[in-house]
């Protein structure tokens, strides 16, 4: 740790040492502001406050600043707080992610900072970077991958950019909110040891790279007990294990009762909806009362506020002048990068990039006539000029009123005309295959957008698109020759008509640049670049869990998920099983092509990697090169362990090294990170499923860390 650290700690320290009782309680508990979903103002809230997810009293005699908190990490999110705001929509994580580019998802965080300081918030609970173990996950759009080293790599970037800005980052959920249904009374279980191979691997290594203030618990259990009352996972292994010196802040509604602080955790966020969903007050009060007769202990309760406080003066929160007027344009031009960045060519039959010949071009479905999707939940974004359009649609439960499909201007129709401005552009709903088959008729080439709304609080029941668009896009593919597919999703999808489109497009949620994005990149203007970062399944008998256990029960019902795949998430799941998918994690293809050349490894106490990667084609790019462990002494095992985004000119050579961390070598067990000696095989491909080079490894063998 740094002199910094240490004076942040030390100022702790002294500032809570002067502190009464009645503060050290105030700073223990966040309520929630007056907005549309919640239009009863708390009398903790002085006037004037800027509205939004959390709010936590200052102490302005000892300068101790009040905490003002925002979701999340697409953007500064406004769910009916503040009228009139708006902020910059992002991509989803998921987008985010597929670009493989950290110093992108930096200027991400850098985004979300700034504008959040602006409005007066100096927390942002962003950081989401829960493993997408189950591709029906409602919020896995909101995260980041499957794969522990991307996802990690890519939290910490943003994390640091946010807190660069003067703003504290969290990391969430810790850990394993994977799924979402009945997500309160849900009890995650997982082998201790695989879990640290996992999950908890990916918040290890962001949280010792970012260094986030606070850390925020998951609202399900992990074996047996809830997240916020996890000791094992808090004490034993956040704080204890990897040294952790933020605090730990529970979700909002997280918190069954005050003994949670005896679990370790450190703040009640949320604190309303923590009353609707334990029919009592669960923290507040009741620590109070457990501190005056001895329950809790005094020094726990320091410990408390002295997590708080010293994350406070770390980032320095109580230290910035008044921001600058954000720059929008430039934001939105992050928005875009990320978006083209993203955005992943799945399947290409030289459909792409549409050329001149396609003089007559019909777009169908999706809304494309108005904007892009976004998912819904905390997520959700207002962008600068509001919605689109804002589609109600509804569903059970505290977050059933927040699903709605929320179109981000600009439109895909519109950007394609620009793009396109000798071509005849014709759109039409999609509203059933009949139609559009007309349409398509008429056209030189058909682009069929296909949307799915998800978001917090449900899972999908299966992986096809709503509404009938898996139809309209069978229809259209088997009655033209030349059918190209968007889709806009949070997960992949099910693709029954795959084998007759002759070009698919994943663009996730594409943020509020994405429809230009989009554009460019079918218009070739732009070379794809996007990596997946979530294996797309032929169909979900390929996954761990065929039948989501719980799915369709009533809310409330209790319910146990057991991840006894352990820590092969993913790609690694596949590799295991020695299944096919039918898009593997890492796959996209380009306008260009790449070769690898000249591998060299070395062993030791790590895997080390130099080689080349050629751009044979005829124009500019980028590609991602990626070394895996292919096994070790103890037999197959697939994992991901570095990666390169490099951008090439035709003919040009990038040399990349990569040093793998050791952890993803290495595996947990006895309570120490363990590599056996022997012989190790690597691979360098363009995708899980794609080596193009292989070598062989000598490493002594070692155990560290703990």
């Amino acid at each position: 740790m740094s002199q910094f650290d240490d004076d942040a700690d030390t100022r702790a320290r002294d500032v809570e040492s002067r502190m009464t009782d009645d503060e050290r309680f105030s700073l223990l508990v966040a309520v929630m502001g007056a907005g549309d979903l919640w239009p009863l103002p708390d009398k903790r809230i002085p006037a004037g406050t800027p509205m939004s997810a959390g709010y936590v009293p200052g102490i302005p005699r000892l300068g101790v600043p009040a905490l003002l908190m925002s979701d999340a990490g697409l953007g500064v999110t406004n769910p009916g707080y503040r009228p009139g705001d708006t902020a910059t929509a992002l991509p989803a994580g998921l987008a985010l992610a597929a670009g493989f580019d950290p110093a992108l998802a930096r200027a991400a965080g850098e985004v979300i900072g700034a504008e959040a300081r602006s409005r007066g918030f100096n927390v942002q609970l962003a950081g989401s970077m829960n493993l997408a173990r189950d591709p029906r996950n409602g919020r896995n759009f909101e995260y980041f991958s499957e794969d522990p080293l991307l996802t990690a790599t890519m939290a910490a970037e943003q994390v640091t950019g946010i807190q660069q800005q003067g703003v504290i980052s969290t990391v969430k959920h810790y850990s394993l909110n994977c799924n979402e249904t009945n997500r309160h009374w849900l009890d995650a279980r997982i082998d201790p040891d695989a879990h640290r191979e996992s999950d908890l691997l990916a918040f290890e290594i962001a949280i010792e790279r970012a260094r986030p203030g606070a850390v925020m618990t998951a609202y399900n259990k992990v074996n047996g007990d809830y997240a916020s009352a996890n000791r094992m996972l808090i004490e034993d292994v956040l704080k204890g294990a990897w040294g952790y010196r933020g605090w730990v802040m529970s979700d909002w509604g997280g918190t069954p009762s005050w003994e949670c602080a005896l679990a370790g955790l450190d703040q009640e966020c949320g604190a309303q909806i923590d009353a609707v969903f334990w029919q009592a007050e669960t923290f507040t009060e009741p620590l109070r009362a457990a501190y005056a007769d001895g329950r809790l202990p005094k020094e726990r309760l320091s410990d408390m506020v002295r997590r708080i406080l010293r994350s406070m003066f770390a980032v320095g929160i109580a230290e910035r002048v008044a921001p600058p007027v954000p720059d929008m344009a430039a934001h939105n031009e992050i928005a875009l990068r990320i978006a083209r960045h993203g955005i992943v060519l799945l399947q290409n039959r030289g459909a792409l990039p549409l050329g001149p010949e396609a003089t007559r071009i019909a777009v169908i479905g999706g809304y494309a006539q108005l904007g892009v999707p976004t998912g819904c939940g905390s997520s959700a974004v207002v962008p600068p000029g509001g919605y689109a359009g804002v589609i109600p649609i509804g569903g059970s439960g505290l977050m059933g009123g927040t699903r709605n499909l929320y179109l981000l201007p600009s439109s895909p129709v519109d950007q394609l005309r620009k793009q396109l401005p000798n071509a005849q552009i014709e759109f039409d709903p999609g509203i059933s295959p009949a139609e559009a088959v007309l349409a398509a008729r008429r056209a030189d080439v058909a682009v069929v957008f296909a949307i799915r709304v998800e978001g917090e609080g449900a899972d999908s029941a299966d992986l096809s698109l709503p509404w009938g668009q898996d139809a309209v896009i069978a229809a259209v593919a088997a009655a033209h020759p030349n059918t190209v597919v968007v889709l806009q999703t949070g997960n992949p999808v099910a693709m029954p008509w795959r084998e007759s489109a002759n070009a698919i497009v994943q663009a996730w949620y594409p943020g509020q640049a994405g429809a230009t994005a989009i554009a460019e990149i079918l218009a070739g203007q732009v070379n794809p670049s996007g990596r997946l970062p979530i294996t797309f399944p032929a169909d979900l008998a390929q996954t761990p869990r065929p039948e989501l256990p719980g799915l369709g029960d009533a809310v409330g019902t209790a319910n146990t998920i057991d991840y006894f795949e352990g820590a092969d998430v993913g790609y690694r799941w596949f590799a295991r099983q020695g299944a096919a998918p039918m898009f593997a994690f890492g796959h996209g293809l380009s306008y260009t092509s790449f070769e690898y050349r000249d591998l060299v490894v070395t062993g030791g106490d790590t895997v080390r990697a130099g080689f080349s990667v050629v751009n044979t084609g005829k124009r500019a790019g980028a590609d991602v090169a990626q070394l895996y462990l292919l096994a070790g002494p103890d037999g197959q095992r697939l994992r991901l362990l570095g990666f390169e985004r490099v951008e090439l000119e035709p003919g040009a050579v990038a040399r990349v090294d990569i040093e793998a961390d050791a952890r993803l070598v290495a595996r947990y067990s006895g309570g120490s990170w363990r590599i056996a000696p022997g012989g190790y095989a690597v691979a360098v491909g363009a995708s899980a499923t794609a080596p193009a080079l292989t070598a062989e490894v000598e490493l002594a063998g070692r155990v560290f860390g703990g």
